[in-house]
């Protein structure tokens, strides 16, 4: 058979799946009770009655089916984030993805690209219900592997953070005298399906090299980890190979970003890989790095004070001159004291927010200026930009779908338009997308996703 005709007919089988034919995956969304410490149990909804979900690992290319069955009484969605996917399989109802309906399933069929470190989590409005969307235990690794992939570490780590018994406060704590806006905060963290000390260890020996996939699963935190006595090599961000894979201290992750990191295990004994912020770790945010035939207490001691920096990664160049420049002014709109505050893009919240509009094949520079006190993980679906300019900063080559934007800065952005269809823009952590932070890019000549409004938001 002719190559070309081939690869499409793999092609149209994503979109056209045999309905008679067994899926490749089901993903069960239900009730899960997990215990993550003696005695300390979190009842959620998670996939497959666990969480995370299985760690899934398409090959890059191959069309692949996945029925998820909703068990419970709302309807859900499956994001397949960092996927260059089509808008109506992608896990958004703001681009057209049809729902997992409550008590009912529904059948998605894809071809997973690019290769990398990606995952999959719920996609749905949370508002002021602190137990569904990001809040919950929907959300799994996804590792799309490469055709072509020769090995540079002896052992693949799959981490991914999460928080636990969320709940709304001040930035006091919520005493009765606490004034201000309305933030989320946790009870309990987890790494994998355990807090710290609880679960077992990653095992390592002498001489290894050991790839840790960071996934922040967090519905609103940033944290930043550490390995006492070790670096991490950054390889990958968000599931992109970097141009410079710097040694660094610490990792920092925001919410939906993902960094795979290679540790020469070179110190031997037992230690902590942990959230550099002591409250957060005690809540348990970490897990023990145990070497073989090491004996005694997890150690850890604090890392040196050290800024996170993703123009490590990246080559000092200036980029090129774009098709076109968008503006995109980030700003919070005060709701009052001891309530949620509201968020706009460009002076309006999601879903008056004036789309992005791009034409296919051109290459257009995003500006995101934050205009507020607080940092914003913003993510594009469907697609990588290339940052350019970080905080005054011009760099090239490092690729993300999510990227930090620190308060009251700029991160420019090069995206290439080549994946036509609706794609959701918004603030990755949970409660500000839930509040206005949302807008769709559009592409020229193509028909336009419905807004879709979130009642109470």
């Amino acid at each position: 058979m002719d190559p070309t005709r081939r690869e499409f007919l793999s092609s149209a089988a994503a979109f056209f799946p045999d309905p008679q034919a067994a899926a490749d995956l089901t993903l069960a969304i239900g009730a899960v009770d997990v215990e993550i410490a003696p005695k300390r149990t979190v009842r959620t909804t998670g996939y497959n009655g666990a969480f995370p979900g299985p760690v899934l690992r398409f090959p890059e290319g191959r069309a692949v089916t996945v029925d998820v069955v909703n068990q419970t009484t709302s309807p859900d969605l499956v994001h397949w984030h960092g996927l260059y996917i089509p808008s109506d399989v992608d896990g958004s109802a703001e681009e057209g993805t049809p729902m997992a309906p409550a008590r009912g399933q529904r059948r998605y069929s894809f071809v997973p690209r690019p290769s990398g470190t990606r995952w999959y989590h719920s996609h749905v409005y949370a508002g002021h219900n602190l137990h569904r969307a990001t809040y919950s235990g929907q959300y799994g690794v996804l590792i799309v592997e490469a055709r072509q992939n020769p090995a540079g570490y002896d052992q693949d780590v799959p981490l991914t953070l999460h928080g636990w018994n969320p709940y709304l406060s001040t930035h006091g704590g919520g005493g009765e005298g606490d004034e201000g806006s309305l933030e989320v905060h946790y009870g309990a963290h987890t790494m994998n399906s355990h807090a710290l000390g609880a679960g077992e260890p990653v095992r390592v020996r002498e001489g290894q090299r050991v790839l840790f996939r960071m996934v922040n699963a967090s519905a609103t935190l940033v944290h930043r980890l550490a390995l006492p006595g070790h670096k991490f090599v950054v390889t990958a961000l968000d599931g992109n190979g970097v141009p410079n894979p710097a040694p660094v201290n610490v990792l920092e992750l925001a919410p939906g970003e993902r960094i795979d990191a290679v540790v020469e295990m070179n110190q031997p004994g037992i230690a902590i890989l942990g959230e550099v912020n002591d409250q957060v770790c005690k809540l348990g945010m970490g897990i023990v790095v145990e070497y073989a035939g090491r004996t005694g207490d997890p150690q850890w001691t604090a890392p040196p004070d050290e800024h996170w920096d993703y123009t490590l990664s990246g080559r000092n160049e200036t980029a090129p001159e774009p098709d076109e420049r968008i503006p995109l002014v980030f700003k919070n709109k005060w709701a009052g004291n001891r309530a949620v505050d509201h968020w706009t893009i460009n002076g309006k919240e999601y879903p008056k927010t004036d789309p992005i509009q791009v034409r296919a094949g051109g290459r257009y520079r995003l500006i995101f200026d934050n205009q507020s006190d607080d940092m914003h993980p913003v993510h594009l679906h469907r697609h990588s930009f290339e940052l350019v300019n970080v905080a005054g900063r011009p760099t090239r080559g490092v690729f993300k779908d999510v990227v930090d934007v620190m308060p009251r800065s700029k991160v420019e952005v090069d995206l290439a338009a080549d994946n036509p269809g609706p794609s959701l823009f918004h603030c990755h952590m949970q409660l500000h997308m839930d509040f206005g932070f949302m807008t769709l890019l559009q592409y020229a000549g193509q028909p336009a996703a419905m807004p879709m409004s979130h009642g109470g938001a």
